[in-house]
């Protein structure tokens, strides 16, 4: 699965996108009822920021600022991070990792295509994979 391209493993049917002047309140509230932890915040088709659920945390709560007044473009990571849909999963991993955060949106030509999440990472199919990658490395220790 970590040479799967995105293009085969993002998410694109529960891709979440929104207007940089959408308010906090609305964003999370389209959030909860997709049960997703990110907008893609794009103007016209681009991609300008992302807000997620940490955003929300601090950016907004912990500030004490008014979900309902505040709106994404003053709480958003502009410009994040972006990979192509044809990079590896398990580059879009290392990227989380190296750079600390959980979402990065999938772009083709400037526009969000896509969302990968280090969630993806504890899908049932690469706990499976794990496993018989350490039965292998056991086997052949053994030899």
């Amino acid at each position: 699965m970590f040479d799967e391209p995105l293009s085969r493993v993002m998410t694109r049917d529960r891709l979440l996108t929104a207007r940089p002047d959408s308010s906090v309140r609305m964003a999370a509230l389209r959030m909860a009822d997709m049960g997703v932890g990110a907008v893609l915040v794009v103007e016209g088709r681009k991609l300008v920021g992302i807000f997620t659920e940490r955003d929300a945390v601090f950016r907004v709560i912990a500030e004490g600022r008014d979900p309902e007044a505040t709106n994404l473009k003053d709480v958003m990571t502009p410009d994040p991070k972006v990979l192509a849909p044809d990079d590896t999963f398990g580059y879009a991993l290392v990227t989380m990792y190296e750079n600390g955060f959980r979402h990065v949106p999938v772009v083709e030509n400037g526009e969000p295509v896509g969302i990968v999440s280090a969630r993806k990472a504890l899908d049932p199919e690469l706990e499976e994979f794990a496993s018989e990658s350490e039965r292998r490395r056991s086997i052949r220790q053994k030899a």
